[in-house]
Order: C-alpha cells, then sequence, then structure tokens
C-alpha cells in the first residue's frame, strides 16, 4: 500500500510516517518510481508506535522495543529491552516529581497574590 492509504489506514499523518521511517520505526520497500510501499504489517507497527509514544516512551526507545512488541503491544523481554524500559520510567518518575514541585510553587505563588490582593 502507499503512504496516503497507511496515513487513512492508521489515521496518521503522512509526515509523521515520513519521520517514522527517519527514525528506523517503519522500513517501507521503494518502487522504481521512489514511492513506498508498505506492506500489511506496517498498519500494525504504526499502531504499536503510537501507543508506544503516548506511553511516553521516545522514538531511540522504540527503536529497541519495536521488534519486541506482540500484535497488542505488549512487549516480551528482549535483551535490553526491559533495562530501557526500567530507565524511560525512572525519567518519567523524575519529571512527574518535577511537575509536582512546579505545581506547588505555582499554588503557593497565587495564595500569596490572592492573600495580598484582598
Amino acid at each position: 500500500m502507499l503512504i496516503g492509504e497507511l496515513a487513512e489506514r492508521t489515521g496518521t499523518s503522512e509526515r509523521l510516517l515520513r519521520y517514522y521511517e527517519r527514525a528506523g520505526l517503519l522500513r517501507p520497500e521503494r518502487l522504481a518510481n521512489g514511492y513506498r510501499a508498505y506492506a500489511e504489517s506496517d498498519a500494525a507497527a504504526v499502531r504499536r508506535i503510537r501507543a508506544l509514544l503516548a506511553a511516553g516512551l521516545p522514538t531511540r526507545v522504540i527503536r529497541q522495543v519495536l521488534p519486541c512488541t506482540t500484535g497488542t503491544a505488549a512487549v516480551r523481554p528482549c535483551p535490553g529491552v526491559l533495562d530501557a524500559l526500567r530507565d524511560q520510567l525512572r525519567v518519567l518518575d523524575q519529571r512527574s516529581a518535577e511537575l509536582a514541585a512546579a505545581r506547588e510553587a505555582l499554588r503557593e505563588t497565587l495564595a500569596g497574590a490572592e492573600a495580598h490582593r484582598g
């Protein structure tokens, strides 16, 4: 299938599909005219990529994890994948703690400003 059909089937823009290719997440064949030709399995791969992105994984980790996913985006424990996922979870936990601290600082700032206004 061509890129337009894959985009339509997956609800993903052609631009994002090209980005996934540049990131090494998709590897379409090239036709003689230079067009990309995607396999049926690429539609499922795009859905898995989107699910992994929604889980907060960057494309460099997805590139490592994707070959270890099943059709439902479940991840099999391939070598190095569990460590990569644990590392990413630590990053997300740290970002979450930083956001919580920023939220609390903003609440305190608002409370102080409202107290002076009143």
